[in-house]
């Protein structure tokens, strides 16, 4: 007997066998054309009845019905379910019956794939299905598939729900929860929304690197990496800003990327160590014009996916038709603390915190004061899409000065339910101000800031060649999918959102069992004693080693890859 495997496990396997034994290949290689769906058939059925007189669709089975010489099943493709009907003496016209008692019957099931042509009727009880002449299988399924039942209400039963297994095995969620697919198709529809919006104003979409030598354009902390045959550090992009202004430089006058951005630091419902970001630059305008473009944009996505600019989300109708609203960010932190922080020290700055209970460190210097302090007193106000604008130059080391307000930049953040969706600037184009910029973020390096943005003298190259006044825009794709999905977790909008290595039992060895039994009889014992009776058992040379050792109650001993793992009360 297998080990490890489940009884129904086993049962699949052995219908496997015998469905090769019968001159069937569980896993065909040849194409099944097919010239039909679920979705399509449901929905067009009745207005033209001689269109489905011939059908070829495939799928999964996901229900089944048998009652003798006939049978219902539910067959589930990419765009929905449909029953079908399978009739023996139809199935089978000759004497031999075995792909219908036999196969469909007996060595089918619950998950396995089929192919079927026929043609599409009415059942007594109203029911569009197909009428099954042919049956091809596909695809063996070798493990059951949970069974998520489902009332005539719709009310839903013995669900899988579990948000772990759910995110870990989505080829499992959205088979037996189809209905989240309509999340990535949506995020699929916000997507090519932007692209064909920027297409049609004739900016170019392109590619820069992810493999990066320098770790610049935000401010985060970037999962490093060693290149053998160049002998170099190199890291994963935390943003690909710096690139695409070099292609300015080069006389593009808009480009845009849709890209991957990977950053190793926390995560929670709205974090994940990679993620979608779209970023974009277009030659001659200023951050005031890219207000106006961000609206436009954003009301044309929520039009494709909800068909008005308005959508509901977490309770709330958010308006994405512009024009939103703006605040400065010295104003937001006033207007949500009654404090005007605009003229204060960094040591104010940093008692003020303090005062409101906000958790700092000495590595902060002026502009991460004030970005903490709007972080824990204002983001949560902002429901509504609102611009903050204008913000501290400490705050953004790639962004113009401003034009007219001495010691702030021409910068803005779009905020909506909360959270930061989009960050624009009147880019920096003058090399020498670049320079001194970076500068002043080495030195918060220096300080302890991990998250400082190291020099790019590449970039500030470039610039000294000449980059034309330029207005730049990111805007993370997961978090306004969120916002278009309603979806309150980043997980729920990725496919594969990054997850701890899943835990699985390793059975004990003999010896390993042995010393599991030693610890567990001097439990009761003080720390020293139960070490000086393992420390006999060192000499063995054995390969485990025992992690959490301590002098409490043991409850369990569990293996991992490094050894034996001691929990205690």
């Amino acid at each position: 007997m297998s080990i490890g495997l489940s009884e129904q496990e086993l049962l699949r396997r052995d219908s496997l066998k015998q469905l090769r034994e019968l001159g069937i290949n569980p896993y065909p290689a040849e194409a099944y054309e097919i010239n039909a769906n679920a979705a399509d058939i449901l929905a067009n059925y009745e207005k033209d009845k001689t269109a489905y007189k011939t059908i070829k669709i495939a799928g999964r089975i996901m229900g089944r019905n048998i009652m003798g010489a006939a049978s219902f099943a539910e067959l589930q493709d990419a765009t929905g379910r449909i029953q079908i009907y399978l009739k023996r003496d139809e199935l089978c016209p000759g004497d031999d019956k075995t792909l219908y008692n036999t196969v469909f019957k007996k060595l089918l099931d619950i998950g396995d794939f089929v192919g079927v042509e026929g043609y599409v009727f009415t059942t007594q009880t109203g029911e569009i299905s197909v009428h099954v002449n042919k049956l091809t299988v596909l695809s063996k399924s070798l493990r059951p598939l949970p069974i998520v039942k489902r009332d005539d209400e719709g009310n839903v039963f013995d669900g899988f729900t579990n948000p772990e297994l759910r995110y870990r095995m989505r080829y499992v969620d959205l088979t037996v929860n189809p209905e989240y697919k309509q999340i990535f198709i949506n995020r699929s529809k916000v997507i090519n929304t932007m692209r064909n919006y920027f297409d049609s104003q004739g900016w170019m979409e392109v590619e820069t690197p992810i493999l990066q030598a320098v770790h610049g354009g935000a401010a985060a902390r970037p999962f490093a990496t060693h290149h053998n045959t160049l002998d170099m550090p190199l890291f994963l992009r935390i943003a690909n800003e710096l690139y695409l202004k070099r292609l300015i430089v080069a006389g593009f006058d808009g480009v845009y990327e849709f890209g991957k951005m990977f950053r190793n630091e926390g995560m929670d419902r709205t974090h994940n160590p990679e993620f979608t970001s779209m970023e974009i630059y277009v030659a001659y305008k200023d951050y005031v014009w890219m207000m106006g473009m961000v609206e436009e944009c954003l009301e044309k996505i929520a039009v494709a996916i909800h068909g008005s600019p308005i959508v509901k989300v977490g309770g709330h109708e958010i308006d994405f038709a512009g024009p939103y609203e703006k605040l400065t960010m010295y104003e937001s932190i006033q207007k949500y603390t009654g404090i005007d922080v605009s003229e204060m020290t960094e040591a104010e700055l940093a008692q003020t915190c303090k005062d409101l209970g906000i958790e700092i460190d000495d590595s902060m210097g002026r502009g991460k004061l004030v970005d903490e302090l709007f972080s824990e007193k204002v983001e949560a106000n902002l429901i509504q899409p609102t611009y903050i604008t204008d913000y501290p130059i400490e705050m953004t080391p790639l962004a113009k000065k401003h034009r007219s307000k001495e010691g702030l930049v021409e910068r803005f953040e779009l905020f909506v339910m909360g959270k930061e969706i989009g960050n624009a600037y009147s880019e920096l184009n003058d090399p020498i101000d670049q320079k001194e910029r970076f500068e002043e973020q080495l030195k918060l390096a220096a300080r302890g800031d991990d998250e400082a943005m190291a020099m790019d003298d590449d970039f500030v190259r470039a610039l000294e060649y000449g980059m034309p006044p330029t207005s730049g825009l990111g805007i993370g794709i997961d978090r306004l999918v969120m916002l278009m999905t309603d979806q309150s977790t980043i997980q729920e909008v990725l496919f594969f959102p990054q997850m701890r290595p899943e835990k699985k039992k390793i059975e004990l060895t003999a010896e390993e069992t042995e010393l599991f039994s030693l610890v567990k009889e001097g439990e009761q014992q003080l720390l020293s004693e139960v070490r000086a009776q393992l420390a006999d058992w060192s000499n063995k040379k054995w390969d485990t080693t025992l992690k959490g050792l301590t002098g409490k109650n043991i409850l369990k001993v569990s293996k991992t890859d490094d050894g034996l793992f001691l929990e205690h009360k």
